[in-house]
């Protein structure tokens, strides 16, 4: 069985792959995350994740291993919204979010010596009506500051979740499913001890 790589520092996408039973060593990976001029939200994304697994690939020597990236992306309007920048960054977005539906956006790569596959999935996910108070209060908690559209839905972040469709797994960071059928193709299995 090839050695699976997870090109992420996320603690959540590392949960996620132990939650089904993959080994995998984690890599940390840096890219530059910045939308290129009028890149399309889905095609930022899946470039995103492409360009992770391509650069975990890169610093492993294993020939036959395999190299998982992802990234996720919040939706609005066709318009991105990545990490808060600072309070009022992360305020305005979940005020715009605030009792509307918006996409989740996630895309796998596996990358490997003979190749990337690239996968997308959108789930959409609609928020009941956010007080201000409680924006506040979800700001000072700290778990927006680093989260794709301020908020996490495997937290505190869930209290504004009144409806899922989709997948939950890749609102979270990866979708399940489709990464077991993506490291099934590459040969990597799952339902097995993982080790991290």
């Amino acid at each position: 069985m090839p050695a699976l790589f997870l090109a992420s520092a996320s603690p959540r996408r590392r949960e996620l792959l132990t939650q089904i039973g993959v080994p995998f060593t984690q890599l940390s990976v840096s890219i530059d995350e910045t939308p290129l001029g009028a890149e399309l939200p889905d095609v930022y994304v899946q470039r995103l994740a492409r360009e992770k697994a391509l650069a975990g690939l890169a610093r492993v020597e294993d020939e036959s291993a395999c190299v998982l990236g992802a990234d996720t992306t919040v939706v609005l309007d066709q318009r991105i919204l990545g990490k808060p920048i600072d309070k009022a960054d992360a305020l305005a977005m979940l005020q715009a979010l605030s009792g509307r539906e918006h996409q989740v956006m996630t895309a796998v790569a596996l990358a490997s010596k003979s190749g990337c596959t690239v996968q997308l999935v959108t789930s959409r996910v609609r928020f009941r009506t956010i007080e201000p108070h409680e924006a506040e209060a979800y700001w000072a908690s700290g778990e927006p500051h680093d989260k794709a559209g301020s908020y996490a839905i495997q937290g505190w972040g869930a209290v504004f979740v009144s409806a899922v469709e989709g997948s939950y797994s890749a609102v979270v960071g990866l979708p399940l499913c489709e990464t077991a059928q993506m490291l099934g193709v590459y040969g990597v299995e799952y339902w097995t001890k993982s080790s991290v």
